[in-house]
């Protein structure tokens, strides 16, 4: 079934033309153009893994039932292969627009989780995501986010033993370095620069979820990470609406081991000698 065909089927209408639109490491993207001259967003792999396209699905449907919470684009159909949803019109980020983004991801957090983990086996990326619920954070992150890409980097031969003796030392001391516990919140879990779409208006959507139960400030350290458009902005937004943990500043690098240690396992490049210094530092 070629892309016009799939679209056509998934969504139940005629389509006028389909044109690329890129590609990553998720899949293939087109701008599809239907015959009444709206336009949607197109994303397919072909032979995609077995859920790979519902846990986006979940996902994005989960983010959008938080009341106040920033824009999540709706589904408009799905299978196995491929997802489509609404295209939106990229823009420019305004001052506005930032603090906004700010007060909407502290609604979406507010708007909690049942457990930190989720109801549906997830993916970050290209990788696997283990989203069996635990019952606090520290157990969570340590057997949940840490430990499944510390096996693949082991087993590649990319992390000797002395490595994973200090990411073991980690573990041992984060429900020390965690701060004060927090309830599970609703989280994107993915959330760089790279999923933060901002349309014509200075508005920001979120896309590309790997949404679970978590912890809020993995969220904002993973804006951090790769660097986001007026990020103090946000942050003072955020802090005024849902004031942070004390010492929440000296916690980024210990929410972005796992985003570093994805990448690794992705990407190899220098995203492992990253994660063994800010694991060193936490580790003591």
């Amino acid at each position: 079934m070629d892309v016009i065909e799939r679209a056509s089927v998934l969504l139940s209408c005629r389509v006028h033309k389909a044109e690329p639109h890129g590609a990553a490491i998720t899949g293939r993207t087109w701008r599809i153009t239907l015959a009444d001259g709206r336009a949607v967003f197109m994303k397919s792999q072909p032979g995609a893994p077995a859920g790979f396209f519902a846990a986006e699905v979940a996902g994005l449907r989960w983010l959008a039932a938080a009341p106040a919470g920033p824009p999540v684009p709706a589904v408009l159909g799905s299978d196995q292969e491929t997802l489509i949803l609404p295209w939106i019109n990229a823009g420019t980020p305004s001052p506005g627009g930032v603090e906004r983004l700010g007060r909407e991801l502290a609604a979406l957090h507010a708007a909690g989780a049942p457990g930190f983990g989720a109801d549906w086996p997830g993916w970050i990326g290209a990788a696997e995501l283990d989203n069996r619920p635990w019952p606090g954070w520290p157990d969570f992150y340590a057997a949940g986010r840490l430990q499944p890409y510390l096996r693949l980097l082991r087993d590649a031969g990319d992390l000797d033993v002395a490595g994973a003796a200090v990411f073991d030392r980690l573990a041992d001391r984060l429900p020390y370095l965690a701060g004060p516990a927090e309830p599970p919140a609703r989280i994107h879990g993915d959330l760089w620069s790279g999923n933060v779409l901002w349309d014509r208006d200075g508005r920001a959507w979120v896309i590309d979820p790997a949404a679970h139960g978590g912890h809020r400030e993995t969220d904002l350290a993973m804006l951090a990470l790769f660097g986001a458009a007026g990020l103090d902005r946000l942050l003072a937004a955020y802090h005024e609406t849902a004031p942070l943990a004390d010492g929440w500043p000296d916690r980024v690098g210990l929410h972005q081991l796992h985003p570093l240690l994805v990448h690794a396992v992705l990407f190899g490049g220098g995203y492992l000698e990253r994660a063994m210094t800010l694991a060193r530092r936490y580790a003591g």
